[in-house]
C-alpha cells in the first residue's frame, strides 16, 4: 500500500445536493416504517437517518469494483484492501430536514490512519459531513470507514452478551427482501447484502450481512419511540457482523439500558450476542 498516496487524501472535500421526494419517502417508509402509520408527506419532518437515502452513488456500472462498491480514488482514497465496512458513526441533530425540501451536504476527509490488527493491515478513513437546509445546519455527522484484506475464512470478533435486564426490548425480523430493499433505497450495490454466493464464497461470511446503517436506523428509531422524541446526539459502532444465515433464526433483538441522566445505551443482537452498540443522548443529559 502506498501510504503517502493514501494520506494525501486528508483534507479532500466534496459538496452534494440532495432531497427526499414524497415518492422516495413512501419507498423508505415501506421498507423501514410502521406498517400501521402513513408515510411522511411533502413538508413533514424526515425521520431519523433517512438522509442516508438522499446522497446515493450514481457512478456507471463500469466504475463498480467486484464487490459492487464504486471504485476508489475519486473522493475516497484508493486503499488497496478489498473489504470495506462502515465501522462507526456519530451524529448531532439541529433543524429537522423535511420531505421534499432541497438540502446540501459538505464533506471532508478528516483523517486517514493505517494500523495493524489481529487479522492484518487496516486503514481507517474518517469523513466529516455537515448537512444544511434552508433553516440552517441540520446534521453534523462523522463516519468511520475501515478497509481490510478479505480473510481466507470467517474469523469473527469475540461475542459480547446482550443485556440481561434491559429497560426496553423489541424484536424485528431480517429477511432477504428487507436487505434487498434497503440496498435499493440507499442505492448500495455491495454484494454481501444480497448475493449469497458472493458473500459466502468470496468474502467468506456464513450468510448475507445485515447493513450497519440499517441497524443504526433501528436503534435510533427505538430510542425515539422509547423517549417520545428525537435525541440530540447519537453514535454507533459495529462490534460483530449481523448475519442472515440459511437455517438460522432471522429474529433480531433491539435492547436499551437507561442511565440516571436519561441517556440510552442501545444494542442490536442475534442469538444472544451484540452486533451493534449505540448511545442516544437528549439535551437534559448535557
Amino acid at each position: 500500500m502506498d501510504q503517502l498516496n493514501v494520506v494525501a487524501w486528508e483534507g479532500r472535500t466534496e459538496a452534494m445536493a440532495g432531497c427526499i421526494s414524497e415518492a422516495q419517502a413512501a419507498q423508505i417508509h415501506a421498507t423501514l416504517g410502521d406498517a400501521n402509520a402513513a408515510a411522511p408527506r411533502m413538508g413533514d419532518p424526515l425521520p431519523p437517518l433517512w438522509h442516508w437515502c438522499a446522497f446515493t452513488p450514481t457512478v456507471p456500472m463500469g466504475e463498480l469494483a467486484r464487490d459492487g462498491h464504486p471504485v476508489l480514488g475519486d473522493f475516497l482514497p484508493p486503499v488497496r484492501l478489498e473489504r470495506r465496512m462502515w465501522a462507526s458513526g456519530s451524529l448531532s441533530f439541529g433543524a429537522p430536514l423535511r420531505v421534499g425540501e432541497p438540502f446540501k451536504r459538505r464533506s471532508c476527509i478528516a483523517k486517514v490512519t493505517e494500523k495493524d490488527g489481529k487479522t492484518g493491515p487496516m486503514v481507517f478513513v474518517t469523513v466529516d459531513h455537515k448537512l444544511y437546509s434552508e433553516r440552517g445546519l441540520a446534521i453534523e455527522e462523522r463516519q468511520d470507514i475501515v478497509y481490510l484484506d478479505i480473510p481466507d475464512s470467517f474469523r469473527p470478533p469475540q461475542k459480547r452478551p446482550m443485556p440481561q435486564t434491559p429497560a426496553m426490548h423489541r424484536t424485528v425480523q431480517a429477511s432477504e427482501p428487507l436487505l434487498f430493499r434497503y440496498s435499493a433505497i440507499t442505492f448500495n450495490a455491495h454484494r454481501i447484502h444480497y448475493d449469497l454466493p458472493y458473500a459466502q464464497q468470496v468474502e467468506h461470511y456464513p450468510g448475507l450481512v445485515v447493513h450497519g446503517p440499517l441497524q443504526a436506523t433501528w436503534l435510533i428509531e427505538a430510542a425515539r419511540a422509547h423517549k417520545g422524541r428525537m435525541p440530540r446526539h447519537f453514535d454507533f459502532r459495529g462490534v460483530h457482523p449481523m448475519l442472515l444465515t440459511p437455517g438460522e433464526s432471522p429474529e433480531i433483538d433491539i435492547m436499551a439500558l437507561e442511565d440516571d441522566c436519561g441517556a440510552l445505551s442501545l444494542f442490536t443482537g442475534q442469538a444472544g450476542h451484540q452486533c451493534m452498540q449505540a448511545t442516544a443522548i437528549w439535551e437534559e443529559t448535557q
